[in-house]
């Protein structure tokens, strides 16, 4: 059955722009940026440090507000100003900006610091939303070519030579005794590689990176035999959730090459998925040799940063991933949050 095409979520720095201001990490990034910018303004009127600590609280109860409202706004209004061009988009976060500055201003007003600044409030707000704005772009932009980047080194890693004569010869040594599973054998190394050398996307499904780790161990089964113990365990609610094309499957041969190839007695590979509260929980488990050799063990990190470089990429704060070895077993755990139709 050959692999079911990647579902595109092609992201443009049209479309990004205002998305991002519904991700968390952005929204944290944005109150930082406001309380830096609030606690250096609130140096220059200050002649001690509980004069500037009392002018920065008083900053912040007003700005902290202004902050969150511009965010909301931006991200419940994202479909509308989706429909907008570049500029447009620009221009509305600016007026956004402006419209939080008076907001700001109006909380000043209403503790009574006197006379109110309503002109330098909006014009600050605006050039604060201008920055943001900014910085979400150019975060846009970085995208495409650090994912562009990040599969070519992936592929480079995916497509060995040694993987690719260990399944041909495996073929042909079952060619005669075992046509039908010569066949299958050869079908799943055709639909692994038309996936790894499709086009590129941004994004995938968890079903679909199953679905082709599940084609690779396929193959790694009749290469190693009963030396190669798989578990699955799999839920199947959380298949929906979004994740960089190939991850899944440089984590399993991961595991296949430094956890079961180098033990002569062969080794167990677990992969997990569950719900846990809004998030899709992956877990990718495979035993370690007693004696791990060099080889074993080189490349393993540059290949496991990758996976993190690229999942923080996609989903930022929101996802997560970790890798270490506990009680004879190596553990690889990725969190990514669920579509919210999921």
């Amino acid at each position: 059955m050959p692999i079911s095409p990647v579902t595109a979520h092609p992201l443009s720095p049209r479309s990004a722009l205002v998305f991002d201001a519904c991700n968390a990490g952005v929204v944290l990034r944005a109150v930082l940026f406001v309380q830096v910018v609030v606690a250096t303004v609130a140096i220059y009127g200050a002649d001690s440090i509980w004069e500037w600590f009392s002018s920065a609280a008083l900053l912040t109860g007003a700005c902290l507000p202004g902050t969150l409202v511009w965010l909301i706004t931006a991200c419940s209004l994202k479909h509308q100003l989706q429909r907008l061009g570049t500029r447009g988009q620009y221009l509305a976060g600016v007026l956004l900006g402006a419209l939080a500055g008076l907001y700001a201003c109006a909380m000043l007003e209403f503790v009574g610091i006197g006379k109110a600044p309503w002109l330098a409030s909006a014009v600050t707000g605006g050039l604060l939303a201008a920055l943001l704005v900014t910085a979400l772009v150019l975060r846009a932009r970085g995208n495409t070519p650090a994912q562009t980047q990040a599969r070519l080194t992936e592929l480079q890693s995916r497509i060995r030579p040694h993987f690719l004569f260990n399944t041909l010869n495996s073929a042909i040594a079952l060619v005669r005794a075992e046509p039908a599973k010569a066949e299958a054998l050869l079908e799943d190394l055709s639909d692994l590689f038309r996936y790894a050398l499709a086009e590129p996307n941004l994004t995938t499904t968890l079903a679909q990176e199953i679905e082709l780790a599940q084609r690779y161990l396929s193959i790694e089964q009749v290469r190693f035999g009963e030396r190669l113990q798989i578990q699955w365990q799999l839920d199947e609610n959380v298949h929906s959730a979004l994740l960089p094309p190939l991850l899944l499957q440089p984590l399993v041969e991961n595991a296949i090459r430094h956890g079961v190839e180098p033990n002569p007695r062969g080794g167990k590979l677990q992969v997990r998925t569950e719900k846990r509260g809004n998030e899709a929980l992956i877990q990718i488990i495979n035993t370690i040799p007693p004696t791990p050799s060099a080889s074993s063990t080189s490349g393993n990190g540059i290949a496991l940063d990758n996976v993190r470089a690229r999942l923080s990429l996609l989903h930022d704060l929101q996802g997560s991933f970790s890798a270490r070895a506990r009680d004879g077993l190596y553990v690889v755990r990725l969190s990514v949050p669920l579509p919210q139709t999921a």
